[in-house]
């Protein structure tokens, strides 16, 4: 049982916000969860990846909240943003949606993941972040992740990855 508060950090996309139906789905079902602090970070300001980065780590570091306390959750380049994260520092958690890893145009795009715990959901039918180099990544760090025949937005699968998260939370041992 897990006393401490839990820092649950929501990245958006690219072309996203922090209201987007599923950020607000994952930050719902974290508010369901006793102990928890929901952060839904806003990147609308830049489309940079390591600007985004930065704003990741300045609401980290504002929090006050310690690595072992943290859950990133992300999607696609909310997903790189939060990779990111956990391969700088380990942090317990790290969901990530159709994660912009593995592509040539960002940088460190295939970065060593160092959470305690960690989803990818992906859509067979992405037409944005191919799916085999993040199959391949998760393959060579052994990382647990779930195929779904869906597309890049898995718009079509919300209730599968709101599912999913709320079983990867109680699998971090935060309390419901």
């Amino acid at each position: 049982m897990k006393t401490e508060t839990t820092h649950i950090f929501l990245s958006h996309g690219l072309e996203s916000g922090p209201g987007s139906t599923k950020i607000q789905a994952l930050k719902a079902v974290a508010e369901t969860f006793d102990n928890v602090q929901t952060y839904a970070v806003d990147h609308r300001s830049s489309k940079d990846p390591t600007v985004r980065l930065a704003q990741m780590n300045d609401a980290i570091a504002a929090s006050g909240a310690a690595p072992e306390n943290i859950i990133l959750a992300g999607s696609s380049m909310g997903g790189w943003v939060c990779a990111q994260i956990s391969a700088q520092t380990p942090v317990l958690g790290c969901f990530l949606l159709a994660p912009a890893l593995a592509l040539p145009d960002y940088p460190e795009s295939s970065p060593r993941i160092q959470a305690q715990h960690v989803q990818i959901i992906h859509g067979w039918d992405d037409d944005v972040v191919p799916v085999m180099p993040v199959m391949e990544l998760a393959r060579q760090q052994a990382l647990s992740a779930l195929m779904l025949p869906d597309g890049h937005r898995l718009e079509n699968s919300l209730d599968t990855v709101v599912e999913e998260f709320r079983a990867f939370l109680s699998r971090t041992g935060i309390d419901k």
